[in-house]
């Protein structure tokens, strides 16, 4: 595949603002009344406009923005009307279309769309799934999440045999810090800035005041080391022996993008061998191929107790998430299967999503597709970046399909992504991270959709830059 260069030209459309800040780092909710698109998505000429932010929603239907503010929070509320209350209605690929016909570009959605929206065999899956057993009496062994199970652990490292489905990233680590209680290990150490989700044991090792402080107290004997500094990991390790349990990302995401120097992995697993820990390597967001392998774990062949699984095996369509572990890990879940349970668990739906994505992603290679892709698209993001590099830009960096734009200043991610949104392109800002703008494009992107990425990219940087130094 060629990437096109950027091109020079400005967009017609007009930026947002300045002093806007950063989107919060959660999506919104799609209207239940779509209309009809005023074009055929296959269409490549065909690329309307969003609109301006800050303009009024589209008429002709119920205002969603409204519905928000009554009934699920005025903070969203707020934020879409800022974004043009525009409410998402269908999406394919790499697209979402809106309520008012225009479509958008989808480079972020968390990381969940590792292989864009709606991919076909996860869909026609679902759909005979649910014309035949949806959800489980849980009383009766269940075939497909068998079948499940064993096709995600022939791809895990090996010895990773046990799978233990869950609905969300946050519940994966709810169940591994569950896991490591049933074996004693009382203490958790975690790195700043990484992040694990927001329910309160997830919560509690995701290294963020801003998200802690009003929930106080979370668990007990938490403790937060450096990030890539082996050396402060075991003097944390050495203070906690034989009682710690030790959560650490092979690249933090929400951290903002933050790229561990190599063999930073093998030496934690090194050190929790030697302090008998337990390692929970989290995967939710970097596994899945998001990194051009498997799992970030094989870059340095770590074999970790407990890895996290997340976003990816939905197939970007049915939430599914999962935790998974070494025999003598999962043993106290193994023995007794009601110490960790879920209604909705290990649903035959979700399950169904997330054989049909681990099977998709073999017949279409995705892994190899990602790890092709991503330098690619880091190099043309670079290129693109360029004349803004030591002032507008601090750094752009990434590992496969996971990159970061980092600015000199804060107010530069709101702004750009706003750019972005009106001229039809979604991206990510970073939770822990707020200098750092997120790419998590799909490796199903085709080139016209790079060029046209890359095209209005280089517009909303311009857009950005010219606001924020006149």
């Amino acid at each position: 595949m060629t990437l096109s260069p950027p091109s020079t030209a400005s967009t017609a459309s007009t930026g947002p603002s300045a002093g806007l800040a950063a989107p919060p780092s959660e999506p919104s909710a799609p209207s239940s009344e779509p209309s009809a698109p005023s074009c055929e998505p296959s269409a490549p000429s065909c690329e309307p406009s969003a609109p301006r932010a800050g303009t009024a929603a589209p008429t002709g239907r119920p205002d969603i923005v409204d519905l928000y503010l009554k009934h699920i929070g005025s903070g969203r509320a707020v934020m879409g009307r800022v974004m043009g209350g525009m409410a998402e209605v269908r999406s394919e690929g790499v697209w979402i279309h809106a309520d008012d016909g225009r479509r958008f570009l989808d480079f972020g959605g968390y990381g969940v769309f590792i292989m864009g929206h709606r991919h076909p065999a996860v869909v026609e899956a679902v759909h005979r799934q649910i014309d035949t057993h949806p959800l489980a009496s849980r009383v009766l062994l269940e075939p497909v999440a068998a079948r499940a199970a064993q096709a995600l652990a022939a791809h895990t490292p090996p010895g990773l045999d046990y799978v233990h489905f869950v609905n969300s990233g946050a519940e994966a680590t709810e169940a591994a810090l569950k896991l490591a209680r049933a074996h004693g290990l009382t203490s958790v150490i975690t790195t700043r800035s990484g992040f694990h989700g927001k329910t309160l044991g997830a919560l509690s090792v995701t290294a963020n005041t801003t998200y802690q402080t009003p929930f106080q107290p979370l668990l007990p004997d938490v403790t937060q080391v450096a990030y890539d500094d082996p050396a402060d990991l075991e003097q944390a390790l050495a203070a906690h022996r034989d009682r710690a349990c030790v959560i650490v990302e092979p690249v933090q995401g929400e951290g903002g993008v933050r790229i561990p120097r190599p063999g930073y992995l093998g030496q934690v697993r090194a050190l929790c061998r030697t302090y008998g820990a337990l390692l929970v390597v989290d995967e939710i967001q970097t596994g899945m191929g998001r990194l051009g392998t498997w799992w970030g774990v094989d870059a340095e062949d770590v074999r970790p107790d407990v890895l996290l699984v997340g976003k990816g095996l939905s197939g970007g369509v049915v939430p599914v998430a999962a935790m998974v572990a070494t025999a003598e890990a999962y043993a106290p879940f193994s023995r007794d299967p009601y110490l960790h349970t879920s209604t909705f668990g290990a649903s035959p739906i979700a399950c169904a999503a997330a054989l049909a994505t681990v099977r998709a992603m073999e017949e279409e290679d995705t892994v190899a597709r990602a790890a092709a892709l991503g330098p690619r698209i880091l190099t043309a993001v670079r290129d693109v970046c360029a004349p803004y590099q030591g002032g507008l830009v601090r750094e752009v960096r990434g590992r496969g399909l996971l990159i970061g734009i980092e600015f000199a200043e804060e107010q530069a991610v709101g702004e750009l992504m706003l750019e972005l949104i009106s001229r039809g392109v979604l991206v990510n800002n970073s939770l822990n991270s707020t200098r750092v703008l997120r790419l998590t494009p799909p490796a199903v992107v085709e080139d016209s959709a790079l060029d046209l990425f890359l095209t209005t990219l280089g517009a909303a940087l311009r857009g950005t830059a010219d606001r924020m130094t006149g």
